[in-house]
């Protein structure tokens, strides 16, 4: 059991600048996300697409955004649990928050607060029969080490940047593939113009092969993947030789656990107090996508002045006996010292 003044749960900017308010009022945090990295949907779906409204910063990508913000954090150390779905949330005796994980991590929180978007972002599978036994086995979401698939029979699935890099990574060198074969829907990709034409290039040369199809079916014989059923784009069934699958298929929100844990909910979003960003629950704070109140815009600016407001509240709440001051980071020497600045 973790022992902690505040919990966070979402690792996407508003989490990350949550974290850092706390940092300021001298509380500190942990931090927990289903993604296997921190950015949220600001990596997962624009990371290097331009972001012009944040303010002071004429120009950013998503991921440059996530850089800074993690370097802005650094000073207050907040620990993070990557890869793991909060799954629990239930009050304690004390009029503290019980919080666990889909990975057995339990923790006990003085506060919590919700940055989680529109919900944990969790990455897309196959509907398949047979997918839950074979993911981690023969099916990955990323190659668990740099020779797992040496010699392997390699269908990737995907049309992203990151499903073209793959393919070029695992079709060439002492670690390649044997085969490799991209899978996607239809003949046209989300990713750059020269990820594309490498790709198209390497299939000319018969380096790769790619293949317009859906899923269908895992050919398995005796409890191995042997082989990954498609209908193709003449409306054919065809079976690719596969012992390995690699998933490039981006991510999904969804709400989860969080509509189970009581918490009054509107629309699929938790109405707050605008004074403190506060929940019905004692404790309880949501700040960004995830809340909603009159007049509430889904900005990442927004979320940010929510995370701050936050931050006072939970000072209060939990220090109720100083009074919780508004100091200025050009001028406070106290908050000199926790940044770390002479």
């Amino acid at each position: 059991m973790i022992q902690t003044e505040a919990l966070i749960i979402g690792a996407g900017p508003v989490g990350l600048f949550q974290a850092f308010q706390l940092g300021l009022q001298n509380i500190r945090c942990h931090v927990v996300d289903a993604l296997p990295q921190v950015g949220g949907q600001c990596v997962e779906l624009y990371a290097n697409k331009p972001i012009y409204d944040i303010p002071g910063i004429p120009y950013c990508t998503g991921q440059q955004l996530i850089d800074q913000l993690q370097q802005q954090v650094k000073p207050f150390a907040p620990q993070f649990h990557l890869q793991q779905l909060v799954n629990e949330l239930k009050a304690t005796d004390d009029g503290q928050w019980h919080v666990q994980t889909n990975q057995g991590t339990a923790f006990k929180a003085a506060t919590v607060f919700i940055a989680a978007g529109v919900g944990a972002f969790v990455k897309r599978g196959l509907s398949l029969p047979g997918f839950d036994e074979l993911l981690n086995q023969q099916i990955f979401y990323a190659a668990p080490t740099p020779t797992s698939f040496k010699g392997k029979h390699l269908v990737v699935l995907g049309d992203s940047d990151a499903a073209l890099a793959a393919c070029a990574q695992w079709r060439q060198g002492p670690t390649a593939a044997a085969t490799v074969t991209l899978v996607h829907r239809r003949d046209q990709f989300q990713a750059e113009p020269h990820a594309i034409e490498d790709m198209r290039q390497a299939c000319a040369n018969q380096a790769m092969r790619f293949v317009a199809g859906q899923p269908t079916g895992l050919v398995q014989a005796n409890g191995q993947l042997t082989g990954l059923e498609i209908l193709n784009s003449e409306g054919d069934t065809e079976v690719l030789p596969a012992d390995a699958l690699l998933l490039c298929l981006g991510v999904s929100p969804k709400l989860g656990p969080i509509s189970d844990w009581g918490l009054a909910m509107e629309r699929k979003q938790l109405p707050v107090n605008t004074e403190t960003y506060a929940t019905d629950a004692k404790g309880i704070f949501a700040v960004g996508d995830i809340n909603t109140y009159p007049g509430k815009k889904k900005l990442i600016l927004c979320g940010f002045h929510e995370a701050t407001l936050a931050a006072f509240g939970a000072s209060a709440l939990l220090h109720p006996d100083q009074k919780t001051l508004l100091q200025y980071t050009t001028t406070s020497t106290h908050l000199h010292k926790l940044l770390g600045v002479s």
